[in-house]
């Protein structure tokens, strides 16, 4: 089942939470490198949980993260890592704080490097999404294929997002680059 008929069959205060999502930003392009990093960060943190549990959260995520800022974040120290874990706004998993922080240091590597997160996703487009996830399990922390899968749906850059028929998908496509297409 897909994800947009799934929201159909939800109760109406879950219904609203998923289709704002679902209907704004699900599969769609983002060139905002601080805003590519929060969806790589919130899929991480979803390993484990539903996805409504991290829509909930989204915002004591942003908040904690302040505003998933790259440089911020990779210049948090320890007295920061244990303000995170010590939060009951996100998920206070050791491993996936780490993994955002470290993270954070490896997107500044690759913003020198390529200029920007999005250029270097782009510079790797296309690749299947076997080839994405080891590429991303080479450069980054706590990125399992299915973490790389939703990420990747989630901006656009693996089809799955949407069912075909469904009137966000064709949106969609208006708004991606021709590159992204394929």
């Amino acid at each position: 089942m897909s994800y947009c008929s799934a929201i159909e069959n939800m109760s109406d205060d879950r219904k609203t939470l998923h289709k704002a999502y679902h209907d704004n930003l699900y599969g769609f392009p983002i060139h905002d490198d601080n805003e590519l990093f929060c969806r790589l960060i919130l899929e991480i943190n979803q390993a484990g949980l539903s996805w409504e549990t991290i829509l909930k959260k989204e915002k004591g995520f942003r908040k904690a993260y302040h505003n998933f800022n790259i440089r911020k974040i990779a210049s948090y120290t320890a007295a920061d890592r244990e303000r995170l874990l010590n939060d009951a706004g996100i998920i206070r998993n050791r491993l996936k704080v780490n993994a955002a922080i470290e993270n954070a240091k490896t997107v500044l590597l690759l913003q020198q490097e390529f200029g920007s997160f999005e250029n270097w996703l782009e510079h790797h487009h296309p690749k299947s999404k076997e080839e994405w996830a080891r590429l991303f399990k080479k450069t980054f922390k706590f990125t399992g294929g299915e973490i790389v899968n939703e990420f990747l749906m989630s901006i656009g850059y693996l089809q799955g997002a949407h069912a075909p028929d469904c009137k966000i998908h064709r949106k969609i496509l208006k708004s991606k680059p021709m590159w992204l297409k394929s």
